[in-house]
């Protein structure tokens, strides 16, 4: 069952590994924010799990992440990384945690090949309900960065997605 880091190629500024912190403004009882470092020089990331559970990470499947870390009972929905509802101010949705394992919701990610180094995230809601005969990453959003309050905070983007690379831990 491996773990991996969530690496951003970038460096200085643009590095920095993804990691699981408190949203601000956020009532949760948890740690609930999907965020990346502000420099490759900081500190590890948490370590993520993909599920489907598997050996290797594979490109182009549906999947859910969760940060692979102890955690009390309370926080283990904490753990799973989700899409969350329209942020007014950043006109997109950020990542968070709190989402569901294999089901048809805002839960589902995709890895794939990055046009420039490495690899990209795209939030994938499970779309075969909704189209049957769409192709499948048409609903498929990239998941890059917005800066929240002096923080990385992953999100969904345009353009500018994050490029990363995952480290077996």
């Amino acid at each position: 069952n491996s773990s991996y880091r969530i690496i951003s190629i970038g460096r200085g500024a643009l590095g920095g590994d993804v990691y699981l912190g408190k949203s601000p403004n956020s009532d949760a009882p948890c740690p609930d924010g999907v965020f990346r470092y502000n420099s490759d020089v900081g500190p590890s990331g948490t370590p993520v799990r993909f599920i489907p559970l598997s050996t290797n990470i594979f490109e182009d499947q549906l999947l859910n992440i969760q940060f692979n870390i102890p955690t009390v009972k309370l926080c283990v929905s904490y753990t799973i990384w989700k899409v969350g509802n329209l942020n007014a101010y950043f006109r997109t949705m950020l990542l968070e945690t709190g989402g569901t394992i294999g089901q048809a919701d805002n839960s589902y990610f995709k890895i794939v090949k990055s046009s420039k180094i490495g690899y990209n995230l795209l939030s994938c809601p499970f779309t075969s309900i909704i189209c049957l005969r769409c192709p499948e990453d048409q609903f498929c959003a990239k998941v890059g960065v917005v800066i929240q309050n002096g923080k990385r905070r992953l999100a969904l983007v345009n353009e500018n997605p994050l490029d990363v690379l995952f480290q077996e831990v």
